[in-house]
């Protein structure tokens, strides 16, 4: 059948989380009672670590020198926020519970229990396996690579539905892509009341951007060949205007 995938595979709980770690731009900090949002301030060490950049004179800097080493002192929160205007666009959260400690002008994160929230669940992320995973190859180019795709290419969106089990565009309104990984692509079926997700696995994994764009190919190449879905012939006229 020119629907079906052979490779079904989704990013591991680690993986997904150094992924959002690597492409979060901004990173908000519990600590001291105090909630304070850091933008284009966090760089992430190859283990996993985060490194944090502040002002010499700051009370975060103070609080990680005066508390005791190696109890959990902050909270930092990191949001994985879809580059496509969607409704709910936060596809993740992920927390970090730990202690700071000064490192070579900036802050050195050492986490002690890492949360990672997703619409499928909640899961605590082991902290070996944080540390020994890498992010996505595509997580960094991912916001470039959905907006091209969803401004440039929406007929392209479009004929992936019929990839979708009918039941699951049935009253859709619009759809777009929310998500794209070496695995497989997401997408957003919005309704009028509510949206759903449907992911489309490649064939087999896409580590680079060539590779991406062959598996594109593949998946556009058998919608091309299915039946169009009539529930979203049905409405197509009802999008955003």
């Amino acid at each position: 059948m020119g629907d079906r995938h052979t490779w079904t595979a989704a990013p591991a709980a680690a993986e997904r989380a150094r992924s959002v770690l690597a492409a979060a731009w901004s990173c908000a900090v519990t600590a001291e009672g105090g909630r304070e949002e850091f933008v284009g301030a966090h760089t992430v060490a190859a283990d996993g670590r985060v490194l944090l950049h502040v002002p010499e004179d700051s009370s975060l800097l103070t609080a990680a020198i005066c508390a005791p080493r190696g109890e959990p002192s902050a909270v930092l929160e990191f949001a994985d926020v879809a580059p496509v205007p969607v409704r709910n666009r936060i596809r993740a959260r992920l927390w970090l519970a730990g202690w700071f400690a000064p490192e070579d002008g900036h802050l050195a994160f050492h986490p002690t229990r890492a949360v990672l929230r997703q619409p499928s669940g909640t899961v605590v992320v082991d902290l070996d396996e944080l540390a020994e995973a890498e992010p996505d190859p595509l997580a960094i180019g991912e916001s470039a690579l959905l907006t091209h795709l969803a401004d440039a290419h929406p007929d392209a969106v479009e004929r992936l539905t019929r990839l979708v089990e009918p039941d699951s565009l049935h009253g859709a309104v619009r759809v777009q892509p929310l998500a794209v990984d070496r695995h497989g692509l997401t997408l957003r079926i919005e309704r009028a009341r509510g949206n759903g997700d449907v992911r489309l696995p490649f064939h087999k994994p896409a580590d680079t951007v060539a590779q991406l764009t062959e598996r594109m190919h593949v998946l556009l190449n058998q919608a091309s060949s299915a039946s169009c879905p009539r529930a979203l012939q049905r409405h197509r006229t009802d999008g955003d205007g």
